[in-house]
């Protein structure tokens, strides 16, 4: 059986995940409308990610007797100046959930939660790697900036992404 901490944290990151996927959707669409594909599929297949998480997060908790309690997702920004300043608020959120899953972890040891601390390693691996992929594409950006061309061959890269669902192979 979980403990009513962690069962209420595991809620509020199962409610921030979806809202995460709900965030790289709405980037998606903002990709669409620049006429940017290969941008907008690389937030597709993050969205596709997030909502993988989610449902990672909503199967322990069943699975160890927890009850999920899902909450609406608040509304997310639509528009942004350019690429770059999408990236560096993508950059920012990755690090804010980041955030999120230290503070559970933290909170699984402090409950002696041992179960739900080697859950949770998986998702500290992941936001690693997260942080990383964002980053790069970000300094691409950077080092691109006013190159048309540049960025049209960065398009093109991103639009090769397709999504894995790491939650299944890793469960």
């Amino acid at each position: 059986m979980i403990s009513k901490k962690i069962e209420k944290e595991i809620n509020e990151q199962i409610n921030a995940e979806f809202w995460s996927a709900y965030l790289y959707l709405s980037m998606s669409a903002y990709f669409v409308s620049k006429n940017l594909p290969g941008f907008a599929n690389w937030m597709q297949v993050q969205y596709q990610e997030e909502i993988s998480h989610a449902l990672k997060f909503f199967n322990y908790l069943n699975e160890r007797g927890g009850r999920v309690n899902l909450k609406p997702i608040e509304a997310v920004k639509t528009e942004w100046d350019n690429e770059i300043e999408v990236f560096q608020e993508t950059l920012k959120h990755e690090q804010h959930v980041t955030f999120l899953i230290n503070n559970l972890v933290n909170s699984a040891i402090e409950e002696k939660d041992h179960a739900s601390n080697n859950m949770l390693q998986w998702y500290v691996s992941e936001q690693v790697e997260e942080e990383a992929n964002v980053d790069e594409i970000l300094q691409q950006l950077i080092l691109l900036e006013g190159n048309k061309f540049g960025l049209l061959m960065l398009d093109r890269e991103l639009r090769q992404r397709t999504f894995v669902d790491e939650t299944v192979q890793n469960n």
